[in-house]
């Protein structure tokens, strides 16, 4: 009995149709048919219509093959390669609170410790 799909939002479904729609585009650029890519990526032509269209229900490494066959899988490397929300929480954290107080030194200390006197 085949899964329902899992639900997905209206901008995910966007960015899946969008992609869906670049990977036709490139198997028609490539002079390709659904029947060949579907048999150098080992999956049924049915779900390289699917791909095409950007349903959820196909497999991530449906993607990959798909992308394979179009020899398009070193775009791969480009996702999430940018955490952006990663940077700004690591950088906050560099960030002195100001609640944190500076420990003042004394030179003279700092110069005993270092053997000047």
């Amino acid at each position: 009995m085949p899964r329902k799909p899992p639900a997905v939002f209206p901008q995910e479904q966007r960015l899946l149709s969008e992609l869906g729609e670049r990977l036709r585009l490139a198997r028609k650029r490539r002079k390709l048919s659904n029947a060949v890519v579907a048999q150098r990526a080992g999956v049924s032509r049915t779900t390289v219509y699917k791909v095409e269209a950007g349903n959820p229900g196909a497999t991530l490494g449906a993607y990959v093959r798909v992308l394979a066959v179009l020899g398009l899988e070193g775009d791969l490397h480009l996702l999430a390669a940018d955490d952006r929300i990663e940077h700004k929480l690591q950088d906050q954290a560099l960030e002195p609170s100001s609640n944190t107080r500076r420990r003042k030194t004394n030179p003279s200390s700092a110069q005993n410790r270092e053997g000047f006197v």
